[in-house]
């Protein structure tokens, strides 16, 4: 029999309107399976035990007056530890908010409420959102499904590894340079970055305001694009929230690939791209071209320089965002005597990890007197550039496409003292991030040593539908089933 922790969501809301099971059923499956995995993988930081089970309980009598609220009611969704949740610890993994019990939800918090989805617990992320491999927690690092000696990818790592292992049957992360899609394509599951806009930021601990989106990790396409309809629309609250109609997904999985233009950036499949992510990426590309889309070779120049504008202009907003942290209105205060000046300094130096302080560093910098032009300026030109570039390409093609991350999962601590390497793990999603343009990872294959390998699909500004439409293809093409090694119910306590 089937453990109901490895359902999809499809699957388990179909079992859940047939009777066949409950909402607490599922909930306790999914608890189960985190009380044995979560001893090596570490991917929440908190569960919420009793909001979940009276979550579980109100979708289950809503069922049986018939109130059937949508496809999430029931469903157990886990949550990275960046969004704010009303009377539930909310740290961002910092130390400097340690213990931080937020007054509100997050929009995206309220509406999966509102979907009746039942809310687990919150993930382990790399401290503010900042890292690529969720090992710079202040709370320690999370560890891969398929191979805990491994990373789970970043900053979203946690809520990857949940949906992998089965501790969840979706998550919601955020992406700021790859921060759900690189870390999907790592755990072997669906991550989905939205147009900036389309997904409110309200309630999101913010790392750098003009990047950061909300979006879905999943075990499916189809998962993904109900997750994504639950949680997208116009906030008020959001200023940068976009006022206009939520994209059609649903209609848009079944309809094939067939004469659609799909283009391959080249400057993402040379050098620095693993050989068998390369290989296994160009095949299900070409059996796309078999199933009747059109293969164009694009090329993005400006991408070369993608990685260093971004590793300008984030930081730089970081260094803004975070001056909020100051230990006088919420969060750590330092208990070295002294002035004002002496407690914030003390404050941010013992709340603030490594990463963190190295990027509000260089931000700073970046943004100061006499470096301003030559640093953030020029970064910014570089995003306009980044921008006209992918406008120009998707006049010649529907969707572009390329591996997700330029490796499989990296050995824990392999690139810790080595920031140039950690930083190029993102090398192939932030164009899209600086473009603000839509794009997921969808898993195809595992390498030799048995990892997954991802699949990127970008399109261009709410271009969703046709997105989702290639990436169900590519879903069914590559026929992916495989399961990582700590989401199967034989799975033992170590």
């Amino acid at each position: 029999m089937t453990d109901l922790a490895d359902l999809t969501i499809a699957e388990a809301g179909a079992g859940l309107r047939k009777g066949e099971f409950s909402s607490v059923d599922l909930l306790d499956a999914v608890t189960r399976r985190a009380s044995i995995t979560e001893a090596q993988l570490h991917a929440y930081l908190t569960l919420d035990a009793k909001g979940a089970r009276a979550a579980a309980e109100a979708a289950d009598a809503a069922f049986a007056d018939g109130d059937v609220a949508g496809p999430l009611q029931g469903i157990p969704i886990a949550l990275k530890d960046n969004m704010c949740t009303k009377g539930v610890t909310t740290t961002a993994s910092s130390q400097i908010l340690a213990g931080w019990k937020p007054p509100y939800d997050a929009t995206v918090v309220r509406r999966l409420k509102e979907a009746g989805a039942v809310l687990t617990g919150k993930t382990n992320l790399d401290e503010f959102a900042m890292g690529s491999s969720t090992e710079n927690s202040a709370y320690g690092e999370t560890r891969n499904p398929w191979n805990p000696d491994h990373v789970p990818g970043g900053s979203s790592g946690g809520s990857a590894a949940t949906v992998a292992a089965g501790s969840a049957f979706g998550a919601l992360g955020s992406d700021t340079g790859g921060s759900i899609r690189q870390p999907a394509a790592l755990c072997g599951v669906v991550g989905m970055k939205p147009t900036y806009g389309l997904v409110s930021r309200y309630g999101l601990i913010a790392f750098a305001s003009s990047l950061d989106q909300i979006g879905p990790f999943s075990r499916t396409v189809a998962d993904s694009a109900v997750i994504l309809d639950a949680i997208a629309g116009w906030d008020r609250r959001d200023s940068t929230s976009i006022d206009g109609p939520v994209p059609n997904l649903a209609g848009s999985l079944d309809r094939g690939v067939k004469e659609l233009r799909v283009g391959i950036v080249t400057e993402l499949m040379g050098e620095g791209i693993d050989p068998q992510v390369k290989a296994a990426v160009s095949t299900t590309a070409s059996q796309l071209e078999a199933a009747g889309a059109e293969l164009v070779e694009v090329s993005l120049p400006s991408s070369e320089y993608a990685l260093s504008a971004y590793y300008l202009i984030a930081p730089a907003e970081c260094s803004a965002n975070l001056a909020r942290f100051d230990g006088v209105r919420y969060g750590h205060r330092s208990q070295i005597e002294g002035t004002t000046e002496d407690m914030m300094a003390h404050s941010r130096a013992e709340g603030f990890g490594p990463e963190v302080i190295r990027r509000i560093l260089l931000g700073t910098y970046a943004l100061s007197a006499g470096y301003y032009d030559a640093f953030y300026g020029q970064a910014q030109r570089v995003r306009t550039l980044v921008r006209t570039d992918f406008a120009e390409a998707y006049e010649k093609v529907d969707v572009l496409v390329s591996p997700t991350s330029p490796t499989t999962a990296f050995r824990v601590g392999e690139r810790a003292a080595d920031p140039i390497a950690m930083y190029y793990s993102d090398v192939c999603t932030i164009p899209s991030n600086l473009a603000g343009d839509p794009a997921i990872s969808v898993p195809i294959g595992v390498d030799d040593t048995g990892l997954p390998i991802g699949f990127q699909i970008m399109a261009p500004a709410l271009g969703e539908e046709i997105m989702y439409q290639v990436a169900s293809a590519v879903e069914s093409i590559a026929g992916f089933t495989q399961r990582a090694v700590l989401a199967s119910s034989d799975v033992v306590a170590p």
